[in-house]
């Protein structure tokens, strides 16, 4: 199975609003407030996030700050279209991004690498030639139904169907940093800070990536299970399609979420978590809200890129 060109592809380049990361703090921070016992939300210097607990593959989440959403759930549903594949290496090059790069965000696995649809958790570093792989794949054992968590080779670089990035150079530099512990509102993490940007930036277009852990606690996550033979073609279908689990913590995260759909029909959050301990899913929402903790940093992109956007458009499957 070969993957896209690129140059077939359709890409669409749209520059973000960029408020100052104090701006978004003081944004965060009130709905944080009402959703969580305890919230702060600072300014900082990125730690090393290459280090326990977050290993990932870059060090910092700075330099050419991009948001990348790559095709979407139209081409898992109804029927699957096994032809998008693509791979993020030409990418880079169609975007003109330069030699390193460091892509970390949540899609559907490569097919043809397990043979199965998976979940992604994009996790590389791109630097010339040379290739920091940390990326896992989550997919569902046929034989009982568990969780089956892996690690992509170094050089695989690819994913399907559709993917929520965040793209910058990995270098250190200030970032958010999000802590929220004890929910006792209804909203996701995620989902608090997603909405609190669409009510402030109603008409400006504001994205943000990176990662955050969870701490402590559980989450109700989903992994897609191999390609429905038959079409899916209501919610219902689709939740009943799915394979839901109670994951634990310690748990990392990785993708993005922007203030608006906006044309582009964009996915307004997705994020993908793995551990190091067998578990990795799309995060959903946290169920223990009294023990739950969570970690996160975040930087705000400068630019997005819509890449194949599909020509139609499904409302349901995309949270």
């Amino acid at each position: 199975m070969t993957t896209l060109d690129p140059s077939d592809i359709k890409v669409l380049k749209r520059e973000l609003h960029i408020p100052t990361l104090d701006e978004v703090k003081n944004v965060f921070i009130t709905a944080l407030k009402e959703n969580f016992a305890e919230a702060e939300v600072e300014v900082v210097d990125c730690p090393d996030l290459t280090e326990e607990p977050f290993t990932l593959a870059s060090q910092g989440l700075g330099g050419r700050l991009n948001i990348v959403e790559v095709g979407g759930p139209p081409y898992l549903l109804p029927k699957v279209n096994k032809t998008k594949v693509y791979d993020i290496q030409p990418l880079l090059k169609q975007f003109k991004y330069g030699d390193r790069a460091f892509i970390a965000g949540a899609g559907a696995g490569p097919w043809p690498y397990l043979n199965c649809n998976s979940e992604l958790m994009m996790n590389v570093m791109i630097d010339c030639a040379k290739i920091k792989n940390g990326t896992r794949v989550a997919s569902v054992n046929k034989k009982d139904q568990t969780c089956v968590l892996g690690t992509l080779k170094g050089n695989e670089t690819r994913f399907a169907l559709l993917a929520n990035l965040f793209m910058c150079e990995g270098i250190p530099g200030k970032v958010l940093k999000v802590y929220a512990k004890k929910r006792i509102g209804k909203k996701d993490f995620i989902s608090t800070m997603q909405e609190a940007l669409a009510e402030h930036y109603q008409d400006k277009l504001v994205g943000l990536g990176g990662t955050f852990l969870i701490k402590e606690g559980k989450a109700r996550q989903h992994v897609m299970p191999n390609f429905s033979d038959k079409p899916l073609n209501s919610v219902k279908e689709l939740d009943n399609w799915l394979q839901f689990y109670e994951m634990s913590a310690p748990l990392v995260a990785v993708g993005t979420f922007v203030s608006a759909e906006t044309d582009l029909d964009l996915r307004v959050q997705h994020f993908h978590s793995f551990s190091h301990h067998g578990e990795g899913g799309h995060y959903h929402i946290d169920t223990t809200p009294d023990d739950v903790e969570y970690l996160g940093y975040f930087n705000l992109g400068e630019s997005l890129y819509r890449v194949d956007q599909p020509p139609n458009t499904l409302q349901f499957g995309k949270d």
